[in-house]
């Protein structure tokens, strides 16, 4: 079974930076696609930014311009490198993989979320 394990998340202050990763563990897996989710309350979980195995990205509008998402391939791990942080940026970020696992097929796997709170 994959599990992704996220870490990174804190608290900031307006304008600071933060770096959440994701690593991805199992065996016989390969992963298509990594990408980071957000879920404030009361809201509905949304997307922050994605990216292929290829190398692609996509970012809300939210984010753009102040997010980085890249990847470590050798170490399955992607990242969401955050600058000039907003309150409105505080949520519970998940990350999100398209996974396919060997024998078994391809599916979604989320990791169980870190807090980012953003506030003076």
């Amino acid at each position: 079974q994959v599990q992704l394990v996220e870490s990174g998340g804190g608290l900031v202050q307006p304008g600071g930076s933060l770096r959440l990763s994701c690593a991805a563990s199992g065996s016989r897996f390969s992963i298509n696609a990594m990408g980071w989710y957000r879920q404030a309350p009361g809201n509905e979980r949304e997307l922050v930014a994605a990216i292929t195995a290829s190398g692609t990205t996509n970012y809300a509008n939210s984010g753009k311009g102040r997010f980085t998402i890249s990847r470590d391939n050798a170490k399955n791990t992607v990242y969401l490198q955050m600058n000039s942080l907003k309150p409105e940026d505080t949520a519970v970020y998940y990350c999100n993989a398209r996974i396919t696992v060997f024998g078994i097929g391809s599916d979604d796997y989320w990791g169980q979320g870190t807090q980012v709170t953003v506030s003076s």
